[in-house]
């Protein structure tokens, strides 16, 4: 392979991460907004937490722990706020 057939292939798997990481954002702020909004009861949001979780995992397979680590505290905090579990 030369580094003209590589380049566009490379860029198309970019341009594919990029689209699924605006995707992944949207979910979560959608689902942050839902569950700040009040509208769903604690299990729900817990709930609407896992299936985020488990969507971004399709996207992104083998990324378990960075999902824990960048999206579960903004969860949490959400969680805890809404429902005032401190």
């Amino acid at each position: 392979m030369t580094d003209k057939e590589t380049d566009p292939q490379r860029n198309q798997a970019i341009r594919q991460e990029n689209r699924n990481l605006r995707y992944l954002r949207f979910l979560v702020d959608l689902a942050l907004m839902e569950i700040r909004a009040g509208r769903v009861s604690r299990e729900q949001a817990a709930r609407m937490v896992e299936n985020v979780r488990s969507q971004a995992l399709k996207l992104f397979p083998g990324k378990e722990t960075a999902f824990d680590l960048i999206y579960r505290p903004r969860f949490q905090r959400a969680i805890t706020e809404t429902f005032k579990l401190h």
